[in-house]
């Protein structure tokens, strides 16, 4: 196996596991154990031996909660990974089992899969990035080829444009910016910028290098200011985040007269925190922040250009049936939030992927909703004999007005979030700011308000802090799981207390609520004094 190739099947085996439980994943770019059984069924099932059919080509029915619906592909084992919506509202995905895109169109419910004629036969390629341009195309990656195609909804024909590869390239998340295409080269450690007005085989890409020797490049933000922010890390390591000033840099071309200049010219290198190992996904909101999100762990984290200080956040511990745990292995379960984004009202959304869930914070109130989704692979856990168990790896995610669409990678169904429907109760805490000095402790009180006539018989509390000197402890007289009757709110009383070996600094404590079917949390601002 090439570098590529031993990195993506390490780092992509290693992001699937829910804490230290490994699961076997076979590499993408290596084809499977031919003495291995495999009935010829004529479908996308064919790409697997028939021992794994149930762990990537799905395990049950498409469900239904609340808040989320999910709908099955028609073509059997499909693995949708990538997803975006058109102005009109339909869903267009990438199938990498299949090579081909799909629609779904929410006013009919139905699905139209386009055959993608160039496509080599029993291919399989992780497509992770997909963007609409205003004249109806579908731009997106694929990494076993090395390539960026463009799929013209108007007279639905496909047109791969080759990826410059040079050494070891894997090209991944991709966002149409204006008249320039941008694509994040995860391995090939470098950003990208490919006119795509361009004609022929002949392409010019212009590429920004990495700061950082041997390191992976993570996704991309564009900020108000056009600045283009972006993650270098190395695995299991820490690395950095950067901005280009893309701005600047047009200028100094035009002033100057040269085609090109040193792009590293015009950048800056931030260091990033030492707890934030794998940077996955990264949004700019308009406050000028900068989002990270980290796949090694259960937090994300805000970055303020203007003092240079992160935050660090997170989200509540994943249910047990996510992870199973019939082996008593898992100690320290984690969500492991991949990709964010931002919707129409510049809230954070991001998928949890182990998890299994997809989340909505509010910046401004500090709000946390998430909406656990109903399928469940348990071929994906440490479930052995327990039911509703596992992960559907729920690895992209779009947004449209107040409706997240998102696919399941082994479940082969697509679902969608109506964030419109209202939750079934509030958190109102008393207050959102706490200050402490070492070796202090101070109560936080919060209310659990009912918003609806919902059934809340199983109701669970939600405690979460950001660091071990911090400790959130609850009087044992209150129950962990309670009812919540709609004319009786639940007022809520707990303990923060900080170590004598706490740090100084400004840190998140998240409380809240949860069902089975959506939590709602806030985080508190603690202040630890010098």
């Amino acid at each position: 196996m090439n570098k590529k190739g031993l990195l993506v099947a390490v780092f992509f085996g290693t992001i699937l596991l829910t804490s230290t439980v490994v699961i076997s994943l076979p590499s993408l770019m290596e084809p499977f154990d031919p003495d291995l059984e495999t009935t010829i069924t004529g479908t996308p099932a064919d790409n697997f031996p028939d021992a794994q059919r149930a762990q990537f080509c799905g395990s049950g029915d498409a469900k239904t909660t609340t808040y989320v619906t999910e709908y099955t592909i028609p073509t059997d084992c499909t693995n949708p990974l990538a997803i975006v919506t058109d102005y009109e509202g339909n869903v267009w995905f990438a199938q990498t089992n299949t090579g081909n895109l799909a629609k779904f169109d929410p006013s009919t419910e139905s699905f139209t899969e386009y055959e993608n004629p160039s496509w080599p036969p029993n291919g399989r390629s992780m497509m992770w990035g997909m963007d609409y341009s205003p004249d109806g195309s579908i731009w997106y990656t694929d990494e076993t080829y090395d390539s960026v195609w463009k799929f013209s909804t108007q007279d639905e024909k496909y047109q791969r444009l080759p990826y410059p590869s040079e050494g070891d390239s894997l090209p991944q998340k991709l966002k149409v910016d204006g008249s320039q295409i941008i694509v994040n080269d995860f391995t090939g450690n470098k950003i990208t910028f490919l006119d795509p007005t361009q004609t022929g085989e002949d392409l010019s890409y212009l590429s920004l290098p990495s700061p950082v020797d041997d390191s992976v490049t993570g996704d991309f933000a564009i900020d108000p200011e056009n600045n283009i922010w972006y993650t270098n890390w190395l695995f299991q390591q820490s690395g950095v985040l950067v901005k280009f000033d893309q701005e600047e840099y047009r200028v100094s071309i035009a002033d100057t007269g040269e085609e090109f200049l040193p792009l590293l010219d015009y950048i800056e290198v931030l260091p990033l925190p030492e707890n934030l190992l794998t940077p996955n996904g990264a949004v700019a909101t308009e406050d000028g922040k900068i989002w990270l999100v980290d796949t090694s762990s259960s937090n994300f984290f805000s970055f303020d250009p203007q003092n240079e200080e992160f935050i660090q956040y997170t989200t509540p511990d994943p249910a047990l049936v996510t992870y199973g745990n019939s082996s008593g292995i898992i100690k320290t379960p984690i969500s492991r939030p991949y990709w964010i984004d931002t919707n129409d009202l510049g809230q954070l959304v991001f998928n949890e992927q182990t998890a299994n869930r997809l989340a909505v914070m509010d910046p401004k109130s500090e709000s946390l909703v998430e909406y656990f989704v109903p399928s469940m692979n348990p071929n994906w856990g440490d479930c052995d004999e327990m039911e509703n168990c596992g992960l559907a790896q729920i690895f992209d995610f779009t947004i449209h007005g107040d409706k997240i669409w998102f696919t399941e990678w082994v479940e082969n169904n697509i679902g969608v979030v109506d964030t419109s429907i209202g939750l079934p109760f509030d958190i109102e805490l008393d207050s959102n700011l706490i200050s402490l000095q070492a070796g202090q402790a101070k109560d936080v009180n919060f209310v659990v308000s009912p918003k609806s006539s919902q059934d809340l018989s199983e109701v669970s509390l939600i405690f979460t802090d950001t660091q071990e000197f911090l400790n959130v402890a609850i009087d044992s007289t209150v129950p962990q799981t309670f009812q919540l009757d709609f004319d009786a709110p639940r007022p809520i009383s707990a303990l923060i207390l900080a170590s004598d070996d706490a740090v100084p600094g400004t840190y998140k404590v998240l409380v809240g609520a949860q069902t089975d079917e959506v939590s709602v949390s806030k985080f508190v601002t603690i202040i630890i004094e010098s």
